[in-house]
């Protein structure tokens, strides 16, 4: 594997990156949803999905190709499973985690609130084990 180190390293910095990312989204970003208040929550909104694209869609991307040229060029059990992770979290983005941002986008709904800090665990625990994944082909 040595002539795809360089590839190895760039999955693994980015899976890593979004791994921080995502459980501190889940952790400290998620739940300070409830205390914006309902008056300029709509705003509030709008603001961090549009800022919360510049910081993870160059990242996710980057990690999806460097996920399927890993499983093209080297294949392997780990990669597979990297790949399907990479799939789950994708899935799980826009089917649930979108759809509940642009509900949110109309006004705080406690109900959705709780739906999108309850479902993004799917992400969390999906992007951790990318990162397992991604240091143990790096390593």
């Amino acid at each position: 594997m040595g002539d795809h180190t360089w590839l190895l390293l760039v999955h693994a910095a980015a899976t890593c990156y979004m791994t921080g990312v995502i459980w501190f989204v889940q952790l400290v970003h998620y739940p300070l949803f409830a205390r914006v208040g309902r008056p300029g929550f709509s705003g509030y909104e709008r603001e961090h999905v549009r800022r919360t694209g510049w910081v993870v869609a160059g990242p996710m991307l980057v990690e999806l190709a460097c996920a399927l040229l890993i499983v093209w060029v080297a294949g392997g059990l780990l990669a597979w499973v990297g790949l399907l992770l990479t799939g789950i979290i994708w899935m799980s983005t826009w089917g649930w985690q979108v759809p509940a941002h642009r509900r949110l986008e109309a006004g705080f709904d406690a109900t959705v609130h709780v739906r999108l800090t309850r479902t993004n665990w799917v992400r969390v625990v999906a992007w951790s084990g990318r990162s397992a994944i991604a240091l143990t082909l790096a390593a």
